[in-house]
């Protein structure tokens, strides 16, 4: 199994490096500061609801089998150049996305399983048991990038608390839908609310997780609090962001740009650099916070671990797998 996981690795220049030391105090400072609220901040001076998720999960384990040889994006940068259509089509729309009321927050998990379920997303987690962190790539369709330590679980873990039965091929995912928070909801060319959809064979790979934080602490609303996708093979829209429904169906669902501009935004929409998006090409990269741009790879490096997933369909699919 090491050797498997050695290929996760994408090596690149010793200069797009980062020393992994400044992550790593900057977690230590986070523990301790979680830690001093406690104890010296006084229980009564914390919001009620706040410490169940916020306190007792953050900064969480690192997972050291998903590590990436490339720098890690800053986080004032991965937390503020991001889309985020239902506040807006810019990429600074983060002062918008602080309306969204993350907490309380409830998800439905539902269709074709043994055991749906509607449930508070701390209750979720302690069903779950707790999170960890994973440092993964991530490819916006646009063509840039980025590198982030997220915390989450594997979403393998929501299909064995529901135990989807035979007949569920596909998991259909949506987000929130509150035009009067989310003005980018009141335009009505989109078909609100956003829905991204994959396999069921997709999500039971070890590398599809559910994110709940990053940085070490609870996700802003701008990068999809308080639940996300991230799907790392994939670009990034698949990764839909502000869960409340999670439906486990027999027929493939479309997605939110699939049913706009099914030519650009696929189903699939696997990571391919040899594969160019009508408008643009998907070659290179521009990694957030680092001059220059750099060779995109084959399902963003994760091909040893999700290739097999697409054997055999590429001759009917062909181009449609990678948009």
């Amino acid at each position: 199994m090491s050797f498997i996981f050695n290929k996760k690795v994408w090596n690149i220049e010793n200069k797009y490096i980062t020393d992994e030391k400044i992550f790593n105090s900057r977690r230590k400072i986070l523990k301790n500061l979680a830690l001093g609220s406690l104890f010296y901040g006084g229980m009564s001076s914390i919001p009620k609801g706040v410490l169940s998720q916020s306190n007792s999960y953050y900064p969480p384990k690192v997972n050291n089998l998903y590590k990436v040889n490339r720098a890690i994006t800053k986080e004032n940068l991965a937390t503020t150049y991001t889309n985020f259509y239902e506040f807006g089509s810019s990429k600074n729309i983060w002062r918008r996305a602080a309306k969204l009321k993350t907490s309380p927050w409830t998800i439905t998990i539902d269709g074709l399983v043994k055991k749906p379920l509607t449930i508070d997303v701390d209750d979720l987690l302690r069903k779950i048991g707790g999170i960890e962190e994973r440092v993964y790539r991530f490819r916006c369709v646009e063509s840039w990038s980025m590198t982030v330590p997220w915390s989450g679980f594997s979403l393998n873990k929501i299909l064995s608390l529901v135990e989807p039965s035979s007949d569920a091929k596909f998991i259909r995912f949506e987000t929130f839908y509150e035009p009067d928070i989310a003005p980018g909801q009141k335009q009505k060319w989109y078909p609100w609310p956003y829905q991204e959809g994959i396999t069921i064979d997709e999500a039971k790979n070890d590398l599809s997780f559910i994110a709940t934080g990053i940085y070490g602490k609870k996700l802003p609303n701008q990068n999809g609090a308080p639940l996300r996708l991230v799907i790392p093979w994939k670009y990034g829209f698949k990764s839909i962001k502000s869960i409340v429904k999670i439906s486990f169906v027999s027929s493939r669902p479309k997605g939110l740009w699939e049913k706009i501009a099914p030519a650009e935004y696929g189903f699939w929409a696997n990571v391919n650099p040899q594969i160019s998006h009508p408008r643009w090409s998907q070659s290179t990269e521009q990694q957030l916070g680092i001059e220059g741009r750099v060779p995109t790879v084959i399902y963003n490096g994760y091909g040893p671990q999700v290739a097999s997933l697409y054997s055999g369909l590429e001759k009917d699919l062909k181009d449609t797998l990678y948009r």
